[in-house]
């Protein structure tokens, strides 16, 4: 996929707000981005899981996401800050669900869609 406007045409908006979500606040993955999708607050989910799960495996196939295996970090950055205190006492533990970064190409083309997004 080419970067550029040419690129971010062909992207829903979910898709969009996906991209700038994981830029902004790391590694994330379905269930807690359709509670906290570009830093929303609430335990009631906003958008529906299995519609962005689906907008992130075609990320994926697009090249613009990949499957994150790493640690995670629970500093006050992170956009769990309601959860921190609680999950600080299990460090090691992730919560379930497949977790997506950013590719290279992914991270250049959420750099130029950040504005548009959260202009929105």
């Amino acid at each position: 996929m080419k970067a550029g406007s040419e690129g971010n045409a062909q992207l829903t908006e979910l898709e969009k707000k996906i991209l700038v979500h994981i830029l902004v606040f790391g590694p994330d993955n379905a269930w807690l981005m359709a509670r906290r999708l570009l830093g929303r607050a609430g335990w009631a989910p906003a958008y529906d899981e299995k519609e962005i799960e689906e907008a992130c495996l075609r990320l994926e196939e697009l090249g613009l996401l990949e499957r994150y295996n790493g640690s995670l970090k629970w500093l006050p950055t992170s956009s769990v800050k309601p959860w921190i205190k609680f999950k600080q006492r299990n460090k090691d533990a992730k919560p379930k669900g497949i977790y997506f970064q950013l590719t290279k190409e992914g991270k250049k083309i959420a750099k130029e869609l950040k504005k548009e997004v959260l202009r929105a």
